[in-house]
């Protein structure tokens, strides 16, 4: 079994999206400051799908064929 990784980064956001690095960057940083952490922390799969609507399965998937 293939290990998925936990944490979201601009770069699969871009991907998911189709939109830029750089809104990437922009949305992870929202999304930090909507569950209170702090610059250091990461954004896991789950708390990207919850704030953006994409479905987990979705994410998950995404993640499981660049991994």
């Amino acid at each position: 079994m293939k290990i998925v990784r936990a944490c979201i980064y601009p770069k699969d956001i871009q991907c998911i999206t189709g939109r830029s690095e750089r809104y990437g960057r922009k949305l992870l940083n929202v999304i930090k400051e909507h569950f209170g952490k702090e610059p250091h922390q990461f954004v896991t799969s789950e708390e990207f799908a919850e704030y953006s609507g994409i479905k987990l399965e979705i994410v998950t998937e995404y993640l499981q064929k660049v991994s």
